[in-house]
């Protein structure tokens, strides 16, 4: 864990310094590129229940749910209605596809389909939205980026304190690592850098993002990370494996880089919404 927390940190740093060099449209295309290697690797494990998805057709939607809003919001689309938009069309996509297999695979293929469209590149396609919302693209980037350290602050402090004060399982069953303490540790790390990052970079953030009310956000943002990790955790049970992948050293795969991200983002945007942009 000491070698996936390292690893985390390096990503971090990358990106930070791949943002600054090349700017909102590398973010965009890196948010894509995780989630579409997540669905990937979730059709993968999929498959040992013998759940093939038709992976040309469900991949090419994720993409497009994932890059059209961003890049058709210019041509005056809304970019709300446009993910659900393409959601739609990829579902009936997959649908079509599926219903081209023999009958015993034909649900099996339309369930694996669109569970890695629905599970994966939609709930991470709000990152692109979060960076829509701000009238300012850096600003709308900067949030996006906020988020993203807000979920990881949370895996890394639940780590450390769960190392140091762990007692209690929170979910043996799915991760008997995890313990409720190290949950307490997360949400406190999280907390306490959410609120250090809209300090240090207030200047260049929407003005009613106070530190406090980062920190606030950042609360139910951490929260909901913790479930959505135990449930590529449970993915990998089913599956009989430790990781998604080995493209990662000291993490895996893409998909256990961005599991606690997957429902942390729509909850990100709703509260965004809500509170900053409303």
């Amino acid at each position: 864990m000491i070698r996936r927390t390292l690893t985390t940190l390096i990503l971090l740093l990358s990106l930070g310094g791949i943002l600054y060099l090349f700017g909102v449209h590398a973010g965009i295309w890196l948010i894509a590129l995780l989630a579409l290697a997540s669905q990937h690797e979730l059709h993968r494990m999929l498959t040992t229940n013998g759940w093939r998805a038709p992976e040309g057709i469900a991949l090419a939607s994720g993409a497009a749910v994932l890059l059209g809003p961003f890049y058709l919001a210019p041509a005056g689309l809304d970019p709300a209605m446009t993910g659900l938009g393409l959601l739609g069309i990829g579902i009936v996509l997959i649908t079509l596809a599926s219903l081209r297999r023999p009958a015993p695979q034909r649900m099996s293929s339309l369930a694996a389909g669109t569970l890695g469209l629905g599970l994966i590149a939609f709930p991470l396609h709000f990152f692109p939205q979060i960076v829509l919302m701000a009238e300012i693209p850096v600003e709308g980037l900067l949030l996006a980026v906020w988020v993203i350290l807000t979920v990881k602050a949370t895996d890394i402090g639940a780590y450390l304190a769960g190392t140091l004060l762990g007692r209690h399982k929170l979910a043996p069953e799915l991760s008997p690592g995890k313990t409720r303490e190290g949950a307490a540790g997360g949400l406190f790390a999280s907390i306490l850098v959410a609120g250090a990052f809209a300090l240090i970079l207030a200047d260049h953030l929407p003005e009613n993002f106070s530190p406090v009310a980062a920190a606030a956000l950042a609360a139910p943002i951490a929260l909901v990370s913790i479930p959505s990790d135990l449930l590529e955790s449970a993915f990998k049970r089913e599956a009989g494996i430790k990781d998604s992948g080995k493209t990662i050293p000291g993490i895996g795969g893409a998909y256990d880089l961005s599991d606690s991200l997957v429902l942390s983002a729509p909850v990100a945007y709703i509260l965004l919404a809500l509170v900053i942009f409303s």
